[in-house]
């Protein structure tokens, strides 16, 4: 169990779940999942102090799958937040819960519209592109349709590309700055940065998305979004 300490930038609200007290944030991660590196980008963004629970998904026929992990997520899967004996799982819906509880960094703009925006961003990527192309697909074309390694790159970078193209459309207009909205990060930007860093791994030509990479390279630029990656986890190899 590995605990960042990060200072807590402005008013910490009362955790609905938690008492009068915030308890210790617990994050189930693994350093290379791409929901796990959202969440930990919005909890570097609020700046909160939390313990990494690494959770290996390839050792030990996948740690996700143990009796122990299955207890805290019966999923079986990554991230799983838990804070005051509360267990909050899937992605998207830690880090609302992260925005709605505590102060400082705001992940969602204030406006109707911009909320829809965002939220229509993020879950353009963590519902439309990212499950075609998770461990468990991946695992299910290699051991199940025995799909040799180049098909299922192959099958990684069309889906890819495809979810590329028409969000690259939807970065051009107006309302995208620095960030996918505006020019401060939110929860578009947690979901996007994951997503091109597991297109860069699977060698994905990124040239024919322009406004992605920039605003990725942005992003990436920024000490949470350094503090997260994957790269600098306590898990990492």
């Amino acid at each position: 169990m590995i605990n960042h300490r990060l200072p807590v930038t402005g008013n910490r609200y009362q955790s609905q779940i938690a008492g009068d007290t915030p308890a210790m944030l617990n994050l189930y991660s693994y350093f290379r999942s791409s929901a796990s590196y959202r969440v930990r980008i919005a909890l570097q963004l609020k700046a909160l102090a939390f313990n990494t629970i690494p959770v290996h998904l390839l050792q030990d026929g996948g740690q996700q799958h143990s009796a122990r992990y299955l207890e805290v997520n019966p999923e079986g899967l990554v991230p799983a937040l838990e804070e005051g004996g509360h267990v909050m799982t899937q992605s998207l819906a830690i880090i609302e819960y992260l925005d709605e509880v505590y102060g400082g960094h705001r992940l969602l703009p204030e406006d109707p519209l911009g909320r829809a925006r965002v939220r229509s961003l993020a879950l353009q990527i963590a519902c439309e592109i990212h499950p075609v192309n998770n461990l468990r697909i991946l695992d299910y074309l290699k051991l199940s349709l025995k799909l040799d390694k180049p098909e299922v790159q192959h099958w990684y970078r069309h889906w890819i590309s495809e979810g590329f193209r028409t969000l690259e459309i939807r970065l051009q207009l107006p309302e995208t700055g620095l960030c996918c909205h505006g020019d401060l990060p939110g929860v578009a930007d947690c979901c996007l940065v994951p997503q091109v860093y597991n297109a860069r791994r699977f060698e994905v030509d990124l040239s024919p998305f322009p406004n992605i990479v920039r605003v990725a390279d942005h992003c990436e630029s920024l000490p949470a979004f350094l503090a997260a990656h994957p790269d600098r986890q306590p898990d990492a190899p």
